[in-house]
């Protein structure tokens, strides 16, 4: 991202555009370049946005969809590459942080559930920024190895025994199906 000012100038006139225009009582605050958090090596963002206000529970409703609409819309505004994505974050009260620590705890259960049965887990589709946390917290298991299944909105992670021969069984079905 070239100009990182730039962009968050664009991103304040989209959203006090669509606040204003879809009426929603919310504030935001834009921050440039923060302080990388110490507990999140999957994201860096250059740019954050954090919202707050009487409509908050709008944004994080049905697992966050319009929160990653309005992210989803200011990458596009600036035409981000694909690789970028993950310089710009929106965030409402906290929600990603409890939805990354929610995924952390996810995995933790899927690992021990393939460990015990030695048969694969597949969860819900998810984000990729979801599917990455996923991966990031099991890598640490050295008898697992993860990955990514599915196509667009219905990409999920598999988690498997090291050595484990898909000719011998399917994947467990999920723990739980994500908020939507």
């Amino acid at each position: 991202m070239a100009d990182k000012i730039a962009a968050a100038n664009r991103i304040n006139d989209l959203l006090k555009s669509v606040l204003r225009n879809g009426g929603f009582k919310l504030k935001y605050r834009i921050v440039v370049d923060p302080p990388a958090p110490a507990d999140r090596d999957w994201e860096q963002p250059v740019i954050v946005v954090d919202f707050s206000g009487p409509d908050s529970s709008l944004l994080v409703e049905r697992g966050g969809e319009l929160l990653r609409a309005l992210e989803h819309i200011a990458i596009n505004l600036l035409h981000l590459e694909h690789e970028e994505h993950d310089k710009i974050s929106f965030d409402c009260q906290g929600y990603k942080a409890a939805r990354m620590e929610e995924l952390k705890t996810a995995a933790a259960v899927a690992a021990e559930r393939v460990r015990q049965s030695g048969q694969p887990y597949e969860f819900a589709p998810m984000t990729s920024r979801e599917r990455r946390v996923v991966h990031l917290a099991l890598r640490a298991y050295d008898d697992l190895k993860t990955e990514s299944t599915g196509e667009a909105g219905r990409r999920a992670v598999v988690v498997y025994p090291k050595d484990f021969d898909p000719a011998r069984a399917r994947p467990l079905p999920s723990l739980g199906r994500r908020r939507r």
